[in-house]
């Protein structure tokens, strides 16, 4: 018995959200998933997010008549082409959800996401989001020395910051979202000069704001990445790039991740 809790894969787990098994095979996961609790919250994540998807584009849902034969084809296909490392069909629904990201968390903008964009970039390890989650990892748990500057030197770090991005940096106010800020420091972003910002709520959760040059100066809308229980909202404007990170709920990061950008829009680049 304990070899065949040990077999179930991640394909096994999105045929089981996307309901593609039988009733024994979904009982075997089900059974599976009691005891690993950690991968059920996620599978139930996926679960929401597929609902989701579903209820955003049934307006555009339609049924073609060669639509079971070409996947019927393409699965024949996949079989023959073992080797390959992800399915064309994962492919295309892991495509949909970046983009469906940004309009499922009501901040989606047509026209600033770049098409040619290879989706790589944003998962890559060195890309805006994994910068961030690492500097929040490094700096949040400090106790004695999180920030360079404190905010008691608020001008003084917003000069500071600003002259080493080359940007009208303007130190975003959180007060009304229940956070203060700490202070600031400088650290590398895309091997050049970056800013990172912390935030502390009174119960000492901590949320860092991270500003970095894009170098590929390209434009992209709201996304979100998750690692383990960390999350950021990040986004690119001109020729900047933007991530807050934070280990608390999902709707107030979201909230402070919007209102850092509203009161970004007012800095300007240089």
């Amino acid at each position: 018995m304990t070899d065949e809790f040990n077999t179930v894969s991640e394909d096994e787990l999105h045929a089981y959200v996307d309901g593609h098994l039988n009733q024994p095979e979904r009982g075997r996961i089900e059974a599976w998933l009691e005891r690993h609790p950690a991968r059920a919250e996620e599978v139930r994540e996926w679960q929401a997010q597929t609902a989701a998807l579903k209820e955003h584009f049934a307006p555009y849902a339609r049924d073609e008549a060669g639509d079971r034969q070409l996947l019927s084809a393409r699965r024949h296909q996949g079989k023959a082409v073992a080797s390959s490392p992800v399915p064309l069909l994962r492919r295309i629904a892991a495509g949909l959800l970046i983009f469906a990201a940004g309009a499922l968390a009501g901040v989606y903008t047509p026209g600033i996401l770049a098409p040619d964009r290879p989706p790589e970039t944003a998962e890559g390890p060195d890309s805006l989001p994994r910068q961030a989650q690492s500097a929040f990892q490094v700096y949040a748990s400090e106790v004695r020395h999180p920030v360079e500057v404190g905010a008691d030197q608020r001008v003084h770090l917003a000069t500071w910051l600003g002259k080493r991005l080359d940007y009208g940096l303007k130190i975003p106010d959180l007060a009304a979202l229940g956070f203060s800020l700490v202070g600031g420091r400088l650290i590398p972003v895309n091997d050049t000069a970056g800013a990172m910002l912390m935030y502390e709520d009174g119960s000492g959760q901590r949320v860092t704001v991270l500003l970095g040059r894009n170098r590929d100066n390209r434009e992209t809308s709201f996304r979100i990445a998750r690692q383990g229980g960390l999350e950021t909202f990040y986004w690119i404007d001109g020729e900047i790039g933007y991530a807050v990170t934070g280990e608390v709920p999902r709707d107030l990061l979201q909230k402070v991740a919007n209102e850092c950008y509203r009161q970004f829009e007012g800095s300007e680049a240089s």
